[in-house]
């Protein structure tokens, strides 16, 4: 199993281009499912969620031509002949129930495997379910899958009890094909939402209000191939400045959203963090050590979940006591055990963390969690004194493009060490 080997203490200097959003291009190769004709997309990054992802469309008859080191997949829906969804492969990947929508919509049918569990808590799909069914469709759970039939789905209204992105996404391009007109309240706002939209409105979808709470989506009754370039991934370029932070040093992040970035860009300015944007960089200067900085994840445009984690990794060395409020997932705090094996001084109290700077962390061999964890356990290792080795990185190989050769071009001292399987 392979892991990382982190040798800490380096500042960080240079240029590093920004990957596509991991959490935009999962959708939007669903998306292929609502036409016979060819998507064209670019900028899709590297990573085995995106390969997961394409062996299951595969797997429905789905043609796709993936070159992976210029980042452009070519993707056929003309001969699926399988609506099915296995729990082999939804269960390494909750994303997968975003073919629910669009094979119910195009199909009239789908039969998806039931996610099951999730390291960093419940994501239930009830509120997917809930919306499919005001658009008409009958469905029942049957020996682990959600199985949905709808002769053609019809324009409804729906509230949903909560936030949901994958819901958000799901309803939205089912939509697109259903009869009449379909208004999503209580929409998630997250980018990626948007550049979903985007992507079908050039297929010739009918939306409006994505980025907002209310999306109002016309159906139509077919929709065409496009091309599109997958937006920046924020979450990727918010650690990346996470790791600056931690470390001082000087970086420009290219082919970056900052736009996108709001919250993330004005916590990490609290700590002190010199910031400056374009359209598509951002230039982070960091000189000294980090003002401890609270916060509290929520939806879009609030403090992402997504970032929790690695500005929590900075808070550990920084100058202060922050306290941090997840209150988007409630086994979101898995990675403070390893940060305190490494000598961070954390007191969780249900939701809440209680982040007592110190001046220094010392390496020690860390065990990744999930995704976000292993991200923060990386920026750790890299402030750190001494050697850190963090095991379990298939974790950050599902969410990040070759991060060892980034920050190894940055200055970096860190190296993969492959390893056989436990």
């Amino acid at each position: 199993m392979d892991k990382l080997r982190i040798t800490g203490g380096r500042q960080l200097q240079g240029d590093v281009a920004v990957s596509g959003a991991k959490n935009a291009a999962l959708p939007i190769l669903c998306a292929s499912l609502l036409t016979g004709d060819t998507l064209s997309l670019s900028n899709v990054p590297g990573l085995n969620d995106i390969g997961t992802t394409l062996r299951l469309l595969g797997q429905m008859g789905v043609q796709a031509d993936r070159d992976r080191q210029a980042g452009t997949v070519m993707l056929n829906a003309t001969g699926v002949d399988r609506l099915e969804a296995p729990y082999d492969l939804v269960k390494t990947m909750r994303a997968s129930i975003l073919v629910l929508g669009p094979l119910l919509a195009r199909f009239g049918e789908a039969r998806v495997s039931l996610p099951g569990g999730c390291a960093i808590g419940q994501r239930p799909v009830d509120q997917h379910i809930k919306g499919l069914e005001a658009m008409g469709a009958e469905i029942s759970i049957e020996h682990g899958y959600v199985v949905a039939r709808a002769r053609r789905l019809k324009g409804a209204s729906i509230r949903t009890d909560m936030v949901t992105v994958t819901g958000t996404e799901n309803l939205m391009m089912a939509a697109t094909l259903a009869e009449g007109r379909t208004t999503l309240e209580n929409a998630a706002r997250e980018p990626e939402i948007g550049d979903l939209a985007e992507l079908l409105n050039r297929m010739g979808a009918r939306i409006q209000g994505h980025g907002t709470d209310r999306i109002v989506i016309d159906g139509v009754e077919k929709l065409h191939g496009a091309e599109h370039r997958v937006i920046a991934d924020r979450i990727e370029a918010g650690t990346f400045l996470c790791a600056v932070g931690a470390t001082g040093g000087d970086i420009t992040l290219r082919n970056a959203a900052p736009g996108t970035m709001g919250a993330t860009l004005d916590k990490l300015t609290e700590a002190g963090m010199q910031i400056e944007c374009g359209e598509d960089w951002i230039r982070a200067t960091m000189k000294q050590r980090p003002r401890a900085t609270g916060f509290r994840t929520s939806e879009h445009p609030g403090f992402p979940t997504d970032m929790q984690a690695q500005l929590m990794a900075l808070n550990t060395i920084a100058d202060g006591t922050s306290v941090i409020v997840e209150n988007i997932f409630e086994n979101r705090f898995m990675h403070v055990q390893e940060l305190v094996r490494m000598g961070a001084v954390i007191d969780i109290d249900g939701h809440t963390a209680i982040v007592s700077g110190v001046e220094r962390l010392s390496g020690a061999t860390v065990m990744a969690t999930d995704l976000r964890a292993s991200a923060s356990l990386v920026i750790a290792g890299l402030a750190a004194c001494g050697q850190t080795t963090v095991e379990r990185i298939y974790h950050l190989d599902r969410g990040y493009e070759r991060m060892e050769e980034k920050l190894r071009a940055l200055g970096a001292d860190i190296q993969r060490i492959t390893g056989t399987p436990q």
